[in-house]
């Protein structure tokens, strides 16, 4: 009778074990998939939010990413507690786990501060065209831990924003005009004057060359065998490189129309002793 009696209080244990972290179990699983669906809804109507506020392009990917995490740590903080898991004793188990995992994603946690750094300052913004560690390319998107460019052969490239943050970083789309810079070598025996004229001519007629800053045609060396003229044009950014490659056409034909002389190769002498037996 006794081992009966030891039966039915366990069999009723486990009945009650069961029933109250089955409940407890099926309460977490629900708020877990409710939580993510709300996550999501609240994701999308900031994101939409950050939209119609205009606010910077860079700045979107970024708020909306942290925002989707920190909601998602608070959402596994409340599926751990609804299952009964005691929060001072977890919060301290968490706060180890976390001090491991970032001694081990320390490149992870340079990447993140990278990217605050990066939005804070702002070196450059989505859309702007950047040169920096090696590569050059488009900025397509700011995340967390990485920036997106796309190249002008449609390469899209993941750099860093630790070391992104910290190298030179050249951005070509900041100001709104930039300057480009033609060392034209011709020969000595060509009339300098009529030269230059000829350049200036071409300058005239191309209404995309801006004259403020004034463009700058001058003589900037000379060599027995050469002369080196130099033309620096000032262009809006946008019309930077069509510009930049007509007029190295347009200089290729003129000079070939006018007759214009380029330096003659220079011929290397060997000299060559020959010992007499």
């Amino acid at each position: 009778m006794f081992e009966f009696d030891n039966l039915g209080q366990l069999s009723n244990s486990i009945t009650d074990f069961v029933v109250l972290y089955g409940l407890r179990l099926l309460g977490a699983i629900l708020t877990l998939l409710i939580g993510l669906w709300v996550i999501n809804r609240i994701v999308q109507v900031t994101y939409s939010l950050m939209q119609r506020k205009d606010v910077d392009i860079s700045l979107r990917p970024f708020l909306k990413n942290l925002l989707s995490i920190a909601l998602r740590i608070l959402l596994i903080i409340l599926v751990i507690a609804q299952l009964g898991v005691e929060m001072t004793s977890f919060i301290a188990v968490l706060g180890s786990a976390g001090l491991a995992i970032g001694l081990a994603l320390q490149g992870s946690l340079s990447n993140f501060a990278g990217g605050v750094l990066i939005l804070t300052i702002k070196p450059f913004r989505v859309g702007d065209f950047i040169e920096a560690q090696g590569q050059m390319g488009t900025v397509h998107m700011i995340n967390i831990f990485n920036t997106v460019i796309k190249t002008g052969n449609n390469q899209v490239i993941y750099m860093p924003n630790g070391p992104l943050a910290n190298s030179v970083v050249v951005n070509y789309s900041v100001e709104p005009t930039r300057r480009m810079e033609f060392n034209l070598v011709i020969s000595p025996q060509n009339d300098l004057s009529a030269v230059k004229q000829l350049l200036q001519q071409l300058v005239d007629t191309d209404q995309r060359i801006l004259t403020d800053p004034a463009p700058f045609i001058a003589a900037t060396g000379f060599t027995e065998y050469s002369i080196t003229i130099s033309m620096r044009l000032w262009a809006k950014k946008e019309e930077f490189w069509p510009l930049n490659w007509e007029m190295t056409e347009r200089i290729k034909i003129a000079f070939e129309q006018n007759e214009v002389k380029m330096p003659a190769p220079i011929q290397k002498r060997e000299v060559i002793n020959v010992q007499q037996a």
